[in-house]
């Protein structure tokens, strides 16, 4: 008897009271394919919330002289639903264990229709600034959905597939950034600047969809409704604010990025891209890519260690970051457009390798005790994953105080470069330094 073959009592309600993911019996006996399942329709759900959050990335390029907005607000259009977002990951993070995954994707689900309604038909010549900024900031909803998915999906799985598992369901999220500016490019293409709605009303069925899919094949875990203190104990982990920084610098980077790229290129060549569709030709490539590696980077964790694969990455993303600056400073769109494709790249296999390192810090602090080990890093995932979203509020902001005070985004580089360096002198000292069989 498998599990989807146990009495009805244990999944009353779509609740499962009897979920042993390390037992190999029980995820060969029909473990794995109900991990499939929620798995699957996770990443649907996060797919779209992640497009619905990043929507402004697009709007934005619809924003053209008749709504009378400089690109320092534009940038501060696109850092509200990021800031939105990264506070609302605590809170989605609580509800799983609080409702249940299934519930609560339904729900979160459910909650995309505001920002993609209310953008669908208010946006047009004539709305005010601070309509704009509401608007932006509702669509932050969409960024919760992330950290509940990750802390639903992280209990799904064994220990010895998380990078793998934790990998697809947020790179299958992540492609959310690069669908929605596919979506506001089709919009240009075919109907023009005029219609920035079109680009929130597509999304309006297939939110529907989602909600309707979560609440007829996902479950929810008893053991996850009963982690207690969860977020008490991580928030006095060391370990929390140390991955919390390592993310800022993968994810904050590559979520900031998304937000920003298109407006950057406008700024910074408008020589060249005189219309948004133009720009929007080339904005969708690096998010796609980056999301399509992340479980590439899950995947290199599980086999090669996730603090070598972090700090190598922060390299990466340095080398990355300095390929920009001279490409700016030479005016130069080949070489800028390749510099920032590859920070896209790089960090979308940094956000893989960081995920992964946190079970596995939990595993070798708490050698023997499962249940502890996966009790501090659901939370954790949690409070990384919302600080980490910070990262996306940080570089839109640098990048805007970059061009008020320099009329360039150079100093925004630089800094960007520096952190880099801190990333990988952090990871260095804190986990690669330790015996080979304690680094994570």
């Amino acid at each position: 008897m498998t599990i989807l073959d146990r009495p009805a009592q244990s999944r009353r309600g779509r609740w499962i009271d009897d979920w042993r993911p390390e037992d190999p019996a029980f995820w060969a006996n029909g473990g794995a394919v109900v991990a499939r399942r929620n798995l699957i329709v996770s990443i649907f759900s996060e797919h779209i919330g992640f497009s619905v959050w990043t929507m402004w990335s697009v709007l934005v390029l619809f924003l053209g002289p008749a709504y009378g907005i400089d690109p320092a607000g534009k940038f501060l259009l696109t850092a509200v639903p990021a800031l939105v977002g990264s506070v609302l990951r605590i809170p989605y993070t609580f509800a799983v264990a609080r409702f249940g995954g299934r519930n609560w994707t339904v729900v979160s689900a459910s909650l995309l229709l505001i920002p993609s309604v209310l953008a669908a038909f208010l946006i047009e010549p004539g709305v005010s600034y601070t309509t704009l900024l509401v608007l932006a900031a509702v669509a932050g909803v969409g960024g919760g959905n992330f950290a509940s998915s990750m802390a639903n999906i992280n209990a799904f799985y064994p220990d010895r597939l998380k990078g793998w598992a934790l990998g697809i369901n947020a790179g299958g999220g992540n492609l959310g950034v690069a669908a929605v500016q596919l979506v506001g490019l089709g919009v240009l293409a075919v109907f023009g600047a005029g219609h920035p709605g079109l680009v929130a009303g597509i999304y309006i069925p297939l939110i529907v969809v989602a909600a309707a899919a979560s609440a007829f094949t996902m479950d929810n875990l008893t053991q996850a409704r009963n982690e207690k203190r969860g977020m008490r104990d991580a928030v006095r982990e060391p370990h929390t604010w140390i991955m919390s920084l390592l993310y800022i610098g993968t994810f904050g980077s590559f979520i900031g990025f998304g937000f920003a790229f298109g407006q950057v290129l406008q700024v910074q060549f408008r020589d060249v891209f005189s219309t948004p569709a133009e720009a929007a030709y080339l904005t969708f490539l690096g998010p796609l890519l980056g999301s399509l590696v992340r479980p590439i980077g899950g995947a290199l964790a599980d086999r090669l260690g996730g603090a070598r694969v972090t700090a190598w990455t922060f390299v990466a993303m340095a080398l990355g970051a300095g390929v920009v600056l001279v490409a700016a400073q030479q005016h130069s769109l080949p070489l800028y457009v390749a510099g920032f494709v590859a920070l896209f790249v790089v960090s979308g296999i940094g956000n893989g390798s960081t995920y992964k390192m946190i079970p596995r810090i939990f595993a070798l602090k708490h050698p023997g005790d499962v249940h502890e080990a996966r009790r501090l890093s659901g939370a954790v995932i949690g409070i990384a994953g919302a600080i980490g979203a910070f990262g996306g509020v940080l570089v839109n902001l640098a990048f805007r105080q970059s061009f008020l005070s320099y009329g360039s985004a150079d100093a925004a580089y630089l800094a960007f470069i520096a952190f880099y360096v801190v990333g990988v002198l952090v990871t260095w000292a804190v986990y690669l330094r330790r015996p080979p069989e304690l680094v994570p």
